[in-house]
């Protein structure tokens, strides 16, 4: 399983839709995934504090665009997905709401 942080109207979207695309995929050319000991990391460098967060949890074999998984140079190898996602690919949506701090930890149901 691999994860994408979005809002909720964007994973909303996506299931009415039957597609979903992040705004990175027209300024990055690829949708940015994490894998589940990845995504912590990257709401708290990313999305501290923010509310109405879900995570889109997504089974890399049912993805119909391109999955590359790349070296981000200090950081690790992270999955990158170059196209739109189709949400029959979406397994599951997990509500992704911070603790009264902000920072954020993974989700009990993961």
């Amino acid at each position: 399983m691999i994860l994408h942080i979005t809002d909720r109207a964007c994973a909303d979207l996506a299931q009415q839709t039957g597609t979903y695309r992040a705004d990175s995929l027209t300024t990055e050319g690829f949708i940015h995934c994490s894998m589940p000991e990845q995504v912590v990391w990257v709401a708290n460098q990313f999305y501290l504090g923010q509310l109405d967060l879900v995570l889109l949890c997504i089974d890399p074999d049912k993805v119909k665009a391109t999955l590359k998984y790349e070296v981000v140079e200090g950081v690790g190898t992270f999955p990158h997905l170059y196209g739109e996602l189709n949400s029959d690919a979406i397994v599951k949506i997990v509500e992704f709401l911070p603790n009264p701090d902000g920072t954020f930890s993974l989700p009990n149901s993961l």
